[in-house]
């Protein structure tokens, strides 16, 4: 564990919000995904808002489904899901119960436990490239679906995911732009945020047709 920082998780009440208010706050604090092996720690550095029925680049825009069923229940848990056939992304579900709106994980700076991030990312160039995107991050930090549905304000240690409070302010670094891979009607939302100048941020990519990915994709679109 990182000395010095605050180990407070961050309470649920942070999450029954517009998702809009959350995202960008969300900028800096610290997910925690305990495995067998041992803590992942990773500060987030770029996320993107999706907000549910009243949003056509989300998943729930059309009502809910099997699929989308966590982001109408209460806030403060992980969607997961599977994408390209591939690849898993992670989500954290905002807004009060019954109401769907999630933050998709799009990138981060590990912290600690970057020897067990290695081992899921072997390809990976350089540190700031272990969860440099959205499924890069989940790779990293083996989130699959069995985690579709965990809270992450338990504030049990031993909990597989936790969202803890970050003692450094990222704000005048927050930037915002159009969310990756997003096209429709929802393709010039600037609901995507980053701290500025961080190696960790994936590049910007605009909506390209859909076809099947080869690699880690940068550009996969969120809840």
């Amino acid at each position: 564990m990182i000395a010095g920082r605050d180990r407070t998780a961050l309470p649920r009440t942070f999450f029954d919000r517009p998702v809009l208010d959350v995202a960008p706050e969300l900028l800096g604090h610290i997910l925690v995904r305990m495995t067998p092996d041992g803590p992942i720690e990773l500060r987030l550095t770029e996320v993107e808002a999706y907000a549910g029925e009243r949003d056509p680049g989300s998943h729930a825009f059309r009502g809910p489904t099997n699929r989308n069923a966590v982001m109408f229940g209460p806030p403060g848990h992980a969607y997961v899901y599977f994408t390209y056939g591939m690849w898993h992304c992670l989500n954290i579900v905002c807004e009060t119960d019954g109401t769907a709106s999630g933050v998709l994980l799009r990138g981060g700076e590990v912290l600690t436990g970057k020897e067990l991030a290695r081992k899921r990312r072997p390809k990976a160039r350089s540190d700031s490239e272990l969860a440099k995107g959205p499924a890069r991050l989940a790779t990293a930090l083996g989130v699959d679906g069995q985690l579709n549905g965990a809270d992450v304000c338990s504030g049990q240690e031993e909990a597989p995911l936790r969202l803890l409070t970050s003692a450094e302010p990222v704000g005048e670094r927050v930037r915002s732009g159009p969310r990756t891979g997003v096209g429709g009607d929802g393709a010039t939302h600037p609901w995507r945020f980053w701290i500025d100048g961080d190696p960790t941020v994936s590049p910007y990519r605009a909506h390209q047709p859909r076809r099947r990915r080869t690699g880690l994709d940068a550009g996969a679109n969120g809840a």
